[in-house]
């Protein structure tokens, strides 16, 4: 209560009541109106966000206009920076590796087929897959296999936000018996008409179809992507005068077999490019960049400037440029002072000895870098300790870190696997199907008949383990109680095939049998004389030394 306050409840009590409640009221509709993201992140009174003015608009207004900039940075970055290297290369090796494989898995049930002509079937369509994939003639420029354009691929994805594929068709030969080709572009080269480095036309119309086309994707009045525009050249490239835009439409209009594939992770709806995935951490990455060059730099000129002389006569009395000192007769030679072990240097009068130390690299360097690289990770999905390949932790910490950098590993591989690897699978199928080199009856004449043929897996590079004993051990407890598979195991532990294991293991035995080593051999042997298990193990739940087994064995 102010001083007119007090004044009105001294005079007039119920004065004093009404306005105390007018008070109440007003401040209980203040409240109410401040309710809510009104007090925090959507606050305009508070001074730490005054100054916050977000303007949020259409996808191609906050994306498309940013993204030349971005992609040219991130490339900058991959070329410089340590940890954007890391980031990308990491993500690459564990999405593809060596590169995602085929592993047929049609609905034999659906196609009435019994197990056996279905593994038949898949075999032939795996065998001949991989007479196409291993060729570099499936590359329109016969530079890479499918397997190294995966690689390349998911590389162009996370530096330049989208990847490119043209799918095209060449003249089979005899040697190569298939026509399909993949042919990988820049980003950059998907642009609108006339655009130019980083001047990027959001909004443009096609002359013929009146369409819209944002950053080279044209779009119809139901905002349906109906086709690209790509240049014959790099839009900002001065090694070629002349440039010219070829409109690709993105669907056959008779088969509706994609023409081009556009991979990119889709933040927001009706996004058409995807965005760098460097892009959140652009500028911290820069800023730790320059940050390390200064440090490198001031311990290297630390290292040049160890010890200063400082005398009180002036620097051309010191004797160190060589010329001799006509006042006193004294050549640079005794005035010549060394650094060495154990060195002993006579210091004229006047002169004392000062060491340079610039304290570099700064104490803390490592800590704050380190600090800096887990903020980064955190918005990249990968853990510090995978994105600097430093492993100080204990197990449980490492294995924690390890899957959860496999959740984002494996959600990204399920995406390029269902945005490239499956359409040009289905498209190769189609092509050997057509040529009679595979026999798919009613392939071309039911979509449920042709999906349930195309159905595919793709089984990229494992997880690895940290501690493989263990790690076995839960498979086998897990395959136990049902809860998983021994190829769902295989794949996930070893990145191979359990089908194809067991035809190896097969093979081993029977070679080991016919050689005399399975029975009655090395195997059986140690086995009866007790000298250790054949896997080669050894569990604490062992019976202990003088059980009756070794007894026997001893008595022997």
């Amino acid at each position: 209560m102010n001083v007119i306050d007090r004044f009105v409840e001294m005079v007039s009590p119920e004065k004093a009541l009404q306005r105390e409640t007018a008070r109440w009221k007003l401040e209980t509709v203040r409240n109410f109106q401040n309710s809510g993201y009104d007090e925090s992140g959507a606050a305009r009174n508070k001074s730490s966000t005054r100054g916050w003015i977000a303007s949020s608009k259409t996808p191609q207004e906050d994306i498309d206009k940013n993204i030349p900039v971005l992609r040219q940075r991130s490339r900058s970055l991959f070329m410089s920076a340590p940890l954007a290297v890391s980031a990308i290369k990491t993500n690459r090796t564990n999405i593809i590796g060596e590169g995602l494989q085929l592993k047929s898995r049609i609905d034999a049930e659906f196609l009435r087929m019994t197990p056996d002509q279905a593994a038949r079937w898949q075999r032939s369509a795996e065998r001949e897959f991989e007479l196409w994939a291993h060729s570099k003639f499936c590359d329109a420029t016969r530079v890479n296999n499918f397997y190294e354009i995966q690689q390349v691929a998911c590389m162009s994805w996370l530096m330049n936000g989208d990847a490119c594929i043209l799918l095209e068709y060449d003249k089979p030969t005899r040697e190569f018996p298939y026509g399909f080709r993949i042919h990988l572009i820049e980003s950059d080269r998907v642009s609108t008409p006339q655009s130019t480095g980083n001047n990027v036309y959001l909004y443009a119309t096609d002359p013929e179809t009146k369409n819209r086309i944002f950053n080279g994707v044209e779009v119809d009045k139901n905002n349906r992507v109906v086709a690209y525009h790509i240049c014959s050249t790099y839009p900002n490239s001065n090694l070629y005068a002349q440039k010219k835009w070829k409109r690709v439409k993105a669907f056959g209009d008779k088969t509706g077999i994609p023409n081009i594939l556009m991979i990119y992770e889709t933040e927001r709806a009706e996004q058409y490019r995807g965005v760098p995935y460097l892009a959140p951490v652009i500028e911290s990455l820069k800023q730790l960049t320059r940050y390390s060059d200064a440090e490198m730099m001031a311990a290297v000129i630390n290292g040049f400037f160890t010890v200063f002389v400082t005398s009180e006569k002036g620097t051309s009395e010191i004797g160190f440029t060589g010329v001799i000192d006509e006042e006193d007769s004294v050549s640079d030679d005794e005035r010549h002072y060394e650094i060495g072990s154990g060195m002993v240097n006579m210091l004229a009068p006047g002169e004392k000895i000062e060491i340079a130390d610039a304290k570099r690299p700064s104490s803390n360097f490592d800590a704050f870098t380190t600090s800096l690289a887990k903020y980064v990770g955190a918005a990249l999905e990968i853990p510090v300790e995978i994105l600097i390949k430093n492993f100080n932790s204990s197990y449980s910490a490492a294995r924690a870190s390890l899957l959860e950098a496999w959740k984002a590993f494996r959600m990204k591989r399920a995406w390029l696997a269902a945005d490239f690897c499956q359409p040009v699978y289905e498209i190769f199928l189609t092509e050997a199907i057509a040529k009679g080199r595979l026999r798919a009856p009613g392939f071309f004449l039911d979509p449920l008949i042709r999906m349930a043929y195309c159905r595919a897996q793709w089984n990229g590079p494992a997880q690895g383990m940290i501690d493989p004993l263990k790690e076995v051990n839960a498979a086998e407890r897990r395959i136990e109680i049902g809860i998983s598979t021994r190829q769902r195991e295989t794949v996930e532990m070893t990145g191979g095939d359990f089908e194809s294991n067991v035809a190896q293991l097969a093979r081993e035995n029977q070679l080991m049998k016919d050689a005399g080593l399975l029975a009655g051999g090395i195997n059986s042997n140690e086995e009866e004389k007790g000298e250790g298990k054949t896997d080669g193990t050894e569990d604490e739940g062992d019976e202990p030394p003088g059980s009756s087994d070794e007894s026997e064995d001893g008595g022997e």
